[in-house]
């Protein structure tokens, strides 16, 4: 009777966005920096638009940051529940936008100077089974 069991496979998982790494129980970010003067994007580029240089390398990004701006989103396209907090997270140097995620969206819940980590939540899963993943930054005190 056990030969007759079939196993079936895990979901998959993808990330929303191609800079989001999901790999090892250790997500991550990366971006691409050039190689001459150090920029960081996260989004495809043909050049620097710091020096116009044409040659890239892919480095990881600090998973834990400090938020450096941030705005409390009350009004959003329909669908998109509000409140939401977006920031900009300095991670050790690049710039990352970024929502805040597990806090209370509140001026009293956020505060510029506060320490976050990188936090990952599904999204959603399309009728295959691949849950979409996404990611924002969550307290980390």
């Amino acid at each position: 009777m056990a030969d007759d069991v079939t196993e079936v496979p895990m979901p998959g998982q993808i990330p929303l966005v191609d800079y989001l790494v999901l790999n090892d129980g250790d997500p991550h970010l990366v971006a691409q920096q050039c190689t001459r003067c150090g920029a960081r994007f996260f989004d495809r580029r043909n050049a620097c638009a710091g020096c116009f240089a044409t040659d890239f390398t892919t480095v990881p990004v600090a998973s834990e940051g400090t938020v450096r701006t941030f705005t409390i989103v009350t009004f959003a396209a329909p669908g998109i529940p509000t409140p939401f907090v977006a920031s900009v997270v300095d991670c050790d140097g690049t710039q990352v936008r970024a929502n805040l995620v597990n806090v209370e969206p509140t001026p009293e819940g956020v505060h510029d100077g506060m320490k976050v980590r990188l936090a990952t939540y599904p999204i959603g899963t399309d009728s295959e089974g691949t849950e979409a993943i996404g990611f924002g930054f969550e307290p980390a005190e």
